[in-house]
């Protein structure tokens, strides 16, 4: 481990002013984004039936707690600022942090800034009085090349722009934000499912008999529950951003393990009731050609009122999954910075607001860049998918190396069903990899060339004499 930077008296640090509801925000309203209203389907081409559908959101959930269960543990006894990085960097040494902390500030974090900025305004785009969203506000044409800005681009780089300057104004301010909002979202979940089980009996007048349909024209077998199992953990991703912003975390040996634990569990409480819900009013066949399940089954219950009602609950689910996004994303170049192993500008925390300003500024300048060039970012994005999950089994892994090599270290929380939670959590990290590889293996290649191409960058910073400037 390199050495870290001295305080000074002077110097100001990171303020630990995330109680533990801001902390339990920042999992559930970071893992709930606009999945739980869309995969359904992509869930049901997979499997084909109403049964497996819901076996693999059990599975996904059940997996996500263990991850959360191991995650508690390296939170509670490292809670400090990069989360993931923290645990790589003290387990495996400097390089394999700074490859993590690399891929995630290059691609990982920008790209789904990116993403769910989009995916708000595509929401926004579905009402009407909205529709000039699609519309061009400039454009430039060359000989070589040509270039336009729609107005939908304008909302989403004003969106990201506005979040960033929330988080640079205060990480408290930022997680009141994520509280109130993230009880709205819940709020609005819980509202669908009432609606849909006040239907009489579902479409076609079946109800509860729709939980025994199939649709014929599904994947199938081992493979299409794995297609399935992967479309549920994307669902749950997320929860791992509360470790990222562990350094200004309240009591953090107690309140990060009840915010994770808690968290995920409510995740998964809120994502089987609406998949129950769906699945009561549509049939299976129609769940698997619906591109929007969750709306059409409020929609057949309340009418236009009720799919207006489903997207008003995406576009404030997008809202604060982009804060909580935003919030851990600009913690990883931070903590490079401050072991002098990335810009040392990135380390410097504003003297008023105790944030890590300069690498929120930085982070949101990388999203704008990938929001300005439209849909090319979803290449990238694509990219960082699988070295997400890599760095999620090798951050899970780190759990045995310390409890090995530091077997006395004060851990103010210890994971239950230790080794077993954190071995069955790295095995499904691995089966996943496994999976978007053999499904994707392109991206998934290049993807881990940009985790080698940190490499030489990490290297300059170690070796140069401007280590650190």
């Amino acid at each position: 481990m390199p050495p870290l930077i001295k305080p000074s008296s002077t110097r100001p640090e990171l303020a630990r002013d995330l109680g533990v509801n801001h902390a339990s925000a920042i999992v559930v309203g970071t893992i709930i984004g606009s999945g739980i209203f869309l995969v359904p389907a992509e869930m049901m081409q997979a499997v084909g039936s109403a049964k497996l559908v819901y076996l693999a959101w059990l599975v996904g959930g059940l997996l996500s707690f263990f991850g959360a269960l191991t995650y508690a543990e390296l939170g509670a006894m490292k809670p400090q600022a990069g989360g993931e990085y923290v645990y790589v960097r003290d387990a495996y040494g400097p390089l394999g942090g700074f490859l993590y902390g690399w891929t995630w500030f290059v691609i990982a974090k920008p790209a789904s800034i990116a993403t769910i900025a989009t995916g708000l305004v595509r929401i926004l785009g579905t009402f009407s009085v909205l529709s000039f969203l699609s519309e061009n506000v400039s454009s430039v044409n060359s000989f070589l090349h040509s270039f336009a800005v729609t107005w939908g681009q304008v909302v989403a780089i004003s969106a990201a722009i506005l979040i960033s300057l929330l988080n640079y104004l205060g990480v408290k301010k930022a997680g009141e934000f994520q509280l109130v909002f993230t009880m709205l979202k819940v709020a609005i979940i819980l509202g669908i499912v009432i609606v849909c089980f006040s239907s009489a009996n579902g479409m076609t007048g079946r109800g509860w008999s729709n939980f025994a349909g199939t649709f014929t024209g599904a994947k199938g077998g081992i493979a299409g529950f794995m297609a399935a199992l992967v479309a549920a953990l994307w669902a749950y991703d997320g929860w791992n951003d509360l470790n990222m912003v562990a350094g200004e975390v309240k009591h953090p040996g107690r309140n990060i393990p009840i915010a994770l634990i808690a968290g995920v569990a409510t995740v998964g409480v809120l994502y089987v009731l609406v998949n129950a819900g769906v699945q009561y009013v549509l049939p299976a066949s129609v769940i698997a050609m619906s591109q929007r399940p969750a709306s059409d089954a409020v929609a057949m219950v309340m009418g236009y009122r009720g799919a207006v009602i489903v997207s008003i609950g995406m576009a404030v689910s997008m809202l604060v999954t982009l804060n909580g996004t935003i919030m851990s994303g600009a913690r990883v170049p931070f903590a490079m910075a401050r072991d002098r192993y990335f810009f040392r500008a990135l380390a410097e925390v504003h003297p008023r607001f105790h944030t890590p300003s300069a690498a929120i500024v930085v982070q949101a300048i990388l999203s704008i860049i990938l929001l300005l060039l439209g849909g090319n970012f979803r290449q990238l994005f694509s990219l960082a998918i699988f070295a997400e999950w890599l760095f999620y089994m090798i951050a899970g892994s780190t759990i045995f190396v310390f409890r090995w090599r530091d077997p006395e270290a004060t851990r103010p929380y210890r994971v239950l069903g230790y080794p077993a939670v954190p071995a069955l959590f790295i095995a499904a990290a691995a089966v996943l990899l496994y999976y978007t590889f053999r499904e994707n293996w392109p991206n998934s290649f290049y993807g881990l060339l940009v985790i080698l191409a940190g490499t030489p960058v990490f290297a300059w910073f170690h070796h140069s004499g401007r280590r650190g400037t």
